[in-house]
C-alpha cells in the first residue's frame, strides 16, 4: 500500500498549551517490513510514556506518538502468518518506531493480539500497554501463579497500570491486593477494580503496617523516587519490587538487609531488542482478550475523547501529564 496519510505529529520544545505542540501533517504511508501489519487506526490511548517522550524531544524535533492502538488490518507483509486483512486487532507496538497517532500504522504481528470481540475499539485501545506491563511484572518477574499467596501492593492503584494489575492479581492469583490512592474518586475506582484495601500513599508506611502487619510480599511501583526507605520498612524479607520509573540517583541499598529483589520493568524491551520470545506479547494479548470476553477482566477506559485530532490529543496529554487521570484516556473515531 502506497500513498500518503494524515498523522498527528508532536513537535519538540513546546509547552503542551502551545498551538503547534501537535500539528496535523500529511506523511507517507509506512512501508511494511516482512512481518508487519498495516492497521487502520480506530482508537489510540495516551500513556505517561507519550508525555515523557514528547517533553524529551529537541526543539522542532517531530515525533508521531501513540502506543496503544485498536484498529483493522488493511495490509500485511509477505511473512505474516497470524492475521489477515480485515482482522480487528489491538496492541502497544514498538517505541523505536512511529506510534499510532495516524490514519494507518505499521506494527510487527508478533506484538499484536486479536481485539476482544466484546469491546469497542476505544475500550480495547485502553488495555495493551498497561496490561502487558502488569502481566510481565506479575507473571514474568514475580513468577506468580493461580495458587500464589501473600500480599501485593500496587502503587497508583487508580492509574492505567494499577487498574489492570489489581484485576489480574485478583482474578488470576490468590494474593491479597492493596492499592494506593488518596482522592475519594481514585479510592473508589481502585476498589471497583477488585482491590482488597486502599492505603494513602502520603501515609504509606503507617497505613501499610496497619493493613499488612507482617509486611507485603510484592510491590508494583510506578513511583520509586523517595520511596525506597519506605519499601525497606513495609516489604517482608525476600520480597519483590518491580519499578516502572527510573529516577536519577536511585539508591536501593536499604533493601539489602531483607534480601529484597529489585526488578526493572520496561514493556518495550521485547520489541526493542527483538528478543527470542518477542511473540509472547501477542500471545498475552490474545489470552487477555479471551479473559475479557469471558467476563474475567474488563476495560480500564475512563475518559473517551471522540475524534483523533489535534485538540483531542492535546486534551489527553494534559490530563495524563497532570497525574490525576483515573484509568485510561482514549481518543477514538
Amino acid at each position: 500500500m502506497t500513498g500518503r496519510m494524515t498523522a498527528l505529529v508532536a513537535r519538540g520544545g513546546r509547552e503542551i498549551t502551545d498551538a503547534d505542540a501537535f500539528v496535523e501533517q500529511e506523511v507517507p504511508v509506512p512501508e511494511l517490513r516482512a512481518r508487519d501489519l498495516l492497521v487502520r487506526v480506530r482508537a489510540v490511548s495516551v500513556n505517561p510514556v507519550d508525555t515523557k517522550i514528547r517533553t524529551g524531544l529537541g526543539r522542532d524535533e517531530p515525533k508521531i506518538l501513540g502506543y496503544d492502538v485498536a484498529g483493522t488490518v488493511e495490509a500485511i507483509g509477505p511473512d505474516v502468518t497470524r492475521f489477515a486483512v480485515g482482522d480487528e486487532v489491538y496492541y502497544a507496538g514498538d517505541v523505536t518506531r512511529n506510534g499510532g497517532n495516524s490514519a494507518c500504522h505499521a506494527v510487527d504481528e508478533r506484538v499484536v493480539g486479536s481485539k476482544p470481540t466484546s469491546l469497542s475499539f476505544a475500550e480495547a485501545a485502553a488495555l495493551p500497554l498497561t496490561t502487558l506491563t502488569a502481566w510481565e511484572v506479575l507473571f514474568d518477574h514475580f513468577r506468580l501463579g493461580e495458587d500464589s499467596a501473600g500480599t501485593l501492593l500496587v502503587l497508583g492503584g487508580a492509574g492505567g497500570v494499577g487498574s489492570i494489575a489489581v484485576q489480574l492479581a485478583k482474578r488470576l492469583t490468590d494474593l491479597e491486593v492493596l492499592a494506593t490512592a488518596s482522592r475519594d474518586e481514585s479510592r473508589a475506582w481502585a476498589l471497583a477494580q477488585g482491590a482488597d484495601g486502599v492505603v494513602n500513599h502520603h501515609r504509606l508506611v503507617d497505613e501499610v503496617r496497619s493493613a499488612a502487619p507482617q509486611g507485603v510480599n510484592y510491590v508494583l511501583a510506578s513511583q520509586t523516587a523517595g520511596n525506597v526507605d519506605a519499601f525497606a520498612e513495609i516489604v517482608a524479607p525476600f520480597g519483590h519490587i518491580a519499578a516502572l520509573d527510573e529516577p536519577p540517583g536511585l539508591d536501593i541499598l536499604p533493601l539489602k538487609t531483607k534480601s529484597i529483589a529489585w526488578h526493572w520493568q520496561m514493556m518495550f524491551t521485547r520489541s526493542m531488542f527483538e528478543t527470542a520470545d518477542m511473540a509472547e506479547q501477542g500471545k498475552i494479548l490474545d489470552r487477555v482478550g479471551e479473559l475479557v470476553d469471558e467476563g474475567t477482566l474488563r476495560t480500564t477506559l475512563r475518559t473517551a475523547i471522540p475524534g483523533i485530532d489535534v485538540d483531542g490529543l492535546r486534551r489527553a496529554h494534559e490530563l495524563v501529564a497532570s497525574g490525576k487521570a483515573i484509568g485510561k484516556v482514549v481518543l477514538h473515531d
